[in-house]
């Protein structure tokens, strides 16, 4: 009989979205005459820029000629999509070399299989609340997890203590679920930290678009040593609407090199190199196409124009709650809305009194962490019309 992986057995016995998702269809099976309005899953509604389409079209017609066709791709991600995510990166002031870049099939994969890299024994530093997969990817490998308390009280931005020793730290900037956004001094004192402690961070930058304050870093490389302690990820899902495309990368920089065991010198560029060779095939070589679209000067404007229209839905959620006195954070910077249960109210509670009285969907803040308790997350990836309605009706409700 085979062994099972039994550290699959300490995971809740559900993915938050699963849950919401089985919720919800149980309510409108019972409820068919009722219009459901879904502000909870982080997914976009808003189609994909012209530019992003000729892309792909431009991919789907190459396949169609013998001399242009194209079989398995290089799994690192083809060139001219690497060099378009350096001279992404150039104009913010930040070098990359294209080579420390990997194009994947998003973020969440690569968070999740960066773990392939690392032995578990590793001790894990994890902010509380955090998107669920850092977690359950680590509970999978049946690592040790410290959790580090983001609250009101600190903006839901955690710093370095000391007196915790961590090997691996997961920062997510702008964050999921808070929307709260790292100043380049605090984001100085992680580096410092990892430095220090000859630690790791995997830095998630997956909503670094909707950033609009030129003072606030939207790469961890944006401070100076991060790329001695950092790995980066970001995706193309909420930047340029690629949730159902399916297209990210991750930057492993060369002077990533740690000791091994006996005392060999190793480079985790080329350990995440060797895992995504054996484990990965590639991103399709159309997708490619697209997103490399998407680093044109008229595919970013394009792109910039749907994230304007999410964060103008992000203020009208936000408007409602100011008016109704509950304090909110995130909005500005971020998607997402992050607020107190009303009433005093856990977030499932809150879930299912939202559910069954105003037909709105949103994210318990529970399925983040304990801090998330008696939190909620609204996104504004909605389109603006059921925005609106779903605003009336909480204003309506509360």
């Amino acid at each position: 009989m085979p062994k099972i992986n039994e550290n699959y057995l300490n995971l809740k016995e559900s993915y938050l979205f699963s849950e919401i998702n089985h919720r919800v269809a149980e309510y409108t099976k019972q409820n068919p005459d009722k219009k459901v309005i879904r502000l909870g899953i982080g997914d976009v509604t808003r189609p994909l820029g012209d530019a992003i389409i000729k892309g792909l079209h431009e991919g789907v017609d190459a396949m169609a000629s013998a001399g242009t066709f194209k079989g398995y791709g290089p799994e690192q991600g083809y060139e001219f999509l690497r060099s378009a995510v350096a001279s992404y990166y150039a104009g913010h002031n930040i070098s990359i070399d294209p080579s420390d870049i990997f194009i994947s099939d998003g973020a969440k994969s690569d968070t999740g299989n960066i773990t392939d890299i690392f032995g578990n024994d590793n001790v894990i530093l994890i902010p509380d609340p955090v998107y669920p997969v850092y977690v359950d990817s680590n509970i999978m490998c049946g690592r040790k997890i410290t959790y580090m308390s983001a609250t009101a009280e600190n903006d839901f931005l955690p710093l370095p203590d000391k007196n915790v020793h961590a090997d691996l730290i997961y920062l997510c900037s702008p964050n999921n679920p808070t929307g709260a956004v790292y100043s380049y001094d605090q984001l100085k004192a992680w580096v410092d930290y990892a430095l220090e402690n000859e630690a790791v961070i995997l830095f998630d930058a997956a909503y670094e678009a909707f950033i609009s304050d030129s003072t606030l870093p939207r790469s961890i490389y944006a401070v100076e040593g991060a790329k001695k302690c950092a790995i980066e990820f970001c995706s193309l899902s909420k930047t340029a609407g690629f949730t159902g495309t399916r297209c990210g990368y991750t930057i492993v920089p060369k002077e990533l090199v740690f000791k091994s065991s006996d005392g060999r010198e190793v480079s985790l560029n080329a350990l995440w190199n060797r895992r995504q060779t054996t484990k990965f095939n590639g991103t399709s070589y159309i997708i490619q196409k697209g997103a490399a679209a998407v680093f044109t000067e008229e595919g970013m404007a394009q792109c910039m124009e749907n994230i304007s229209y999410y964060k103008e839905n992000a203020r009208i959620i936000c408007d409602v709650f100011a008016k109704k006195g509950i304090r909110y954070f995130g909005g500005e910077h971020s998607p997402y809305v992050w607020f107190e249960c009303p009433g005093g109210m856990d977030s499932w509670t809150f879930f299912d009194y939202l559910l069954n009285n105003a037909q709105v969907v949103g994210t318990p803040g529970a399925g983040f962490g304990e801090n998330g308790k008696n939190y909620f997350r609204l996104t504004g990836f909605g389109t603006r019309e059921n925005t609106i309605e779903a605003m009336e009706r909480i204003d309506k409700l509360i």
